[in-house]
């Protein structure tokens, strides 16, 4: 696995052509979706898998794809100089956006290695890149597998077996802070929700936003 994570940084990084010094102000939360300035930019038209999701191996077996995502988009990050447009903002407040390295696309690099698949539910703007890699058979396109849309769709069924009151997102209190997990978290089954601490479960992820909880950062 950690071959196949090496060779698919090598490749994003031969393909975006850039090896200049990181931006401070830049912070990776997952495998779609930065901190810019203390902005968080969900990068428009693409879908990453999800942190802890795995996809289906060429030869069978499961591959780290959602820790693969975030390594990639780290590699887009602090490579250059990154910005962002602005096009409007989700459920959750946060800014959708255009990123770009350097004057490269990023949300473009993520979908042309095979690393996100093009959000045609919201925007068909990386459709052409989505087919070529599908063609290359290349990383989330070696082997059938879920898309990241279903697998949070499936988790979230599964949190709701055992959530109260048909909320299963949950709140927790720790020295970073107010961060809350979904059921698609790599962290969600080692989660324990302490009401008597403060802690508590939430219906949505919007709702945990508008109480002062935060998502988790799974790059750096």
């Amino acid at each position: 696995m950690k071959n196949i994570l090496k060779a698919g940084l090598a490749a994003l990084v031969m393909l975006i052509g850039v090896d200049t010094a990181a931006a401070a102000t830049v912070r990776v939360v997952d495998g779609d979706t930065i901190e810019l300035s203390g902005i968080t930019y969900r990068l428009h038209g693409i879908d990453a898998p999800e942190a802890g999701q795995k996809c289906a191996k060429a030869n069978g077996g499961k591959w780290a794809c959602g820790k693969a995502a975030i390594g990639a988009l780290e590699v887009l990050a602090f490579s250059g100089t990154v910005s962002c447009d602005t096009r409007g903002t989700d459920v959750f407040s946060r800014v959708i956006g255009v990123c770009t390295v350097d004057g490269k696309d990023m949300n473009a690099a993520m979908v042309k290695t095979g690393l996100a698949w093009a959000f045609r539910k919201y925007s068909t703007d990386y459709v052409r890149q989505e087919e070529k890699a599908k063609a290359a058979r290349i990383g989330i396109w070696q082997a059938d597998t879920q898309t990241a849309e279903a697998y949070r769709a499936q988790r979230w069924e599964v949190g709701l077996q055992t959530a109260p009151e048909g909320c299963p997102i949950k709140g927790n209190i720790s020295k970073n802070g107010h961060i809350y997990h979904a059921p698609w978290s790599p962290w969600y089954k080692r989660t324990k929700v302490s009401v008597n601490k403060g802690e508590r479960w939430f219906c949505s992820e919007a709702e945990a936003l508008k109480a002062g909880w935060r998502a988790p950062y799974w790059g750096r």
